[in-house]
């Protein structure tokens, strides 16, 4: 039992010098990877074995074959342990990568139900407020002339349609971002679809004094689904027209290349800034400037900051891509598709 007992403390002490220098390299080494930690930590592990091995082969007076043998069996199984060490840090350090990326996906997804709700809330207050207020001047008959009545009856519709718009958008985003939108896919023609956007549009922009371009033949057949189709092309045309200054232009146009079919916006908005390009498409974005909707410049929508918002989650259900890009004068947004 005495020889047993200085067996065990001769390899103690040589694997406790070992793991010390291990500890004090795991320290320095601290910034580094969660791979180099685990390669570090079965690095020391096995040189301690050999520590040990070696410790108590010299004061047994082992024979330098039979040491040499030992050592080999370690370095056997150090081979085996590094390997399946690295793979599993390996494995752990994307794991991590995976979890921060998931944490800023949630933060970044809290901070837009944060922005919504708030752009919601201070959207529906200043309405539905006049609302109230020319309910109750017609109520109380504070005005009483047939003009100024027929405009407060004209305005209150007005909201209310602005509002029931509003809310429609809200119920397709979150059909969207729940991934409960079903599209059924067929042949159609984008120049009955531009060209209804174009109707639609062209009230506001005969009102603003901005011109409508597109050409009349050559527009290609998309494979998408026609009510969803129309909705992208309606809100880019429409975040066009709005956010245009008065006396400028609007041009769509379509093209082919290969099996894809790309739609063109283009506007003389002024550009908008680089900082917020990246971020246009993201919900209730309002840009640098805060504005009511309907005025300012850059990336708006059909309700304020849910259009674009929209357009991108509608695209992409397609299994297409949206991006926009400055221009001479204003800026750019080009939507690929499938060609049917």
């Amino acid at each position: 039992m005495r020889d047993l007992a200085l067996i065990f403390t001769i390899a103690l002490v040589a694997a406790l010098a070992i793991g010390l220098a291990g500890a004090l390299l795991l320290r320095r080494l601290r910034r580094r990877s969660i791979t180099v930690h685990l390669c570090v930590l079965l690095a020391v592990t096995v040189l301690a074995v050999v520590g040990g091995v070696v410790a108590v082969a010299e004061a047994m007076f082992l024979s330098p074959h039979d040491l040499e043998v030992v050592l080999i069996a370690v370095a056997a199984a150090a081979v085996v342990s590094l390997a399946v060490g690295g793979h599993i840090g390996r494995r752990l350090a994307a794991a991590a990568v995976w979890a921060d990326q998931a944490r800023e996906r949630e933060r970044h997804i809290e901070k837009g139900r944060r922005d919504l709700v708030a752009w919601v809330s201070h959207d529906l207050r200043t309405p539905l407020a006049g609302l109230r207020a020319m309910a109750e001047a017609l109520e109380d008959e504070v005005v009483r002339d047939p003009e100024t009545v027929g405009e407060y009856h004209r305005r209150i519709r007005i909201e209310t349609d602005r509002m029931t718009r509003l809310v429609d958008d809200l119920f397709e985003l979150s059909r969207i971002n729940a991934g409960a939108l079903r599209l059924s896919l067929t042949a159609v023609a984008l120049g009955e679809v531009v060209s209804n956007a174009l109707a639609s549009t062209a009230p506001l922009a005969a009102a603003r004094r901005i011109r409508l371009v597109a050409v009349e033949s050559g527009w290609p057949t998309v494979a998408a689904s026609e009510p969803e189709l129309a909705r992208v092309v309606g809100n880019l045309l429409l975040n066009a027209v709005r956010y245009t200054p008065e006396d400028g232009t609007v041009r769509i146009e379509a093209g082919r290349e290969l099996d894809t079919v790309w739609l063109a916006v283009t506007d003389t908005c002024g550009g908008i800034s680089p900082a917020d390009l990246p971020r246009l498409f993201d919900v209730a974005f309002r840009g640098e400037t805060a504005r009511t909707p309907g005025q300012g410049t850059g990336g708006g929508g059909a309700s304020g900051g849910l259009g674009l918002a929209i357009v991108h989650g509608l695209v992409e259900a397609h299994g297409g891509h949206v991006d926009v890009h400055n221009t001479s004068g204003g800026c750019r947004f080009v939507v690929r598709l499938s060609a049917a």
